[in-house]
């Protein structure tokens, strides 16, 4: 299977690395220092594994005509550009594993509808000081057809990613599974920016817990207005989130930060890892697009524009 990964992130890199591993046919697109380090040196992984593996890099995808599968796993702020860098290719499926729920649409408009396929990634890892990817976190992706249902593509696809060692699987719901993910990632990455700390701990507090959970409760009315229904159940539990009194999720919460505390005590969010590096982060399109799908539906989503103006403000600080 030819594979294109399009973007040389933290998951960029471990997605493309496994797959290269297991014998795919792996090309990894990357720019300017990081395309020469992962070209001479090889994508390293360290974390959960440690392995380096020499791949094909790319610094000019003008020059790949065609691929079986294209995975997007760009910065939300660098999708516009970099599915331009890919429009002319010919495809038999594409999909993203980035934040938010923009992407498909994005992906559908450069591709046509026939090639996306809905995807979630709940992995986690970050860039090293050194170029390596730490592998932290080996959580389902999970892929599925926009319009309901699973395909033999889907099924290939899986069976590639499981064969080289991630956690994946198919969901015959996949718009269930992103506007999920996207409702229980918006309420951490806000408090992980606004506290600057590890997941467990702003989770763990129960006043930093209560703004996690309106953040959650505020953005969910949108899938809600939409007719998706939300995933019931780990990680989120978005069906008390969406069901149950406001002390009813602090106190989920405040139990799921007592359980990451010793499962993932250094995990932070990919958000707040941006803002420790002084980088640009993801707000326009996840934050953003809340409020600006929420004024469009006439809903109120009062703690998501409150903290949606603090980091667009705090964004455009570190630019």
């Amino acid at each position: 299977m030819r594979i294109v990964v399009l973007g040389a992130g933290a998951l960029g890199m471990v997605i493309a690395a496994y797959l290269a591993r297991s014998g795919e046919d792996v090309a990894l697109i990357a720019r300017g220092e990081r395309a020469k380090l992962l070209a001479t040196e090889g994508v390293r992984i360290t974390g959960l594994e440690d392995f380096t593996v020499d791949m094909e890099i790319v610094e000019q995808p003008a020059r790949l005509a065609t691929a079986d599968v294209l995975i997007l796993a760009t910065k939300t702020y660098d999708t516009a550009a970099a599915i331009e860098s890919v429009r002319h290719m010919k495809l038999g499926s594409a999909f993203s594993i980035q934040n938010g729920v923009m992407k498909n649409a994005q992906l559908a408009g450069a591709f046509g509808e026939d090639a996306v396929l809905g995807a979630v990634g709940m992995l986690g890892g970050a860039i090293e000081a050194n170029g390596a990817a730490n592998f932290m976190m080996n959580s389902p992706i999970l892929l599925g057809e926009p319009r309901g249902g699973s395909s033999t593509r889907v099924e290939e696809i899986v069976a590639a990613l499981t064969a080289a060692g991630l956690k994946a699987g198919t969901s015959e719901a996949i718009l269930t599974e992103e506007w999920s993910k996207f409702v229980g990632w918006l309420g951490l990455s806000g408090l992980a920016v606004l506290s600057r700390q590890e997941t467990w701990k702003f989770l763990a507090d129960p006043d930093t817990a209560r703004i996690v959970a309106r953040i959650m409760r505020e953005t969910a009315q949108l899938p809600q207005h939409l007719g998706i229904p939300l995933r019931t159940g780990s990680p989120f539990n978005l069906d008390v989130v969406t069901s149950k009194g406001e002390d009813d999720v602090v106190e989920l919460l405040l139990k799921r930060g007592q359980a990451q505390s010793t499962i993932a005590p250094d995990f932070r969010q990919s958000m707040l890892q941006d803002v420790d590096k002084g980088k640009q982060f993801e707000v326009e399109e996840t934050f953003g697009y809340v409020v600006q799908q929420a004024a469009e539906m006439d809903l109120a989503v009062p703690t998501v524009e409150t903290c949606y103006r603090v980091l667009a403000g705090l964004n455009r600080i570190l630019q």
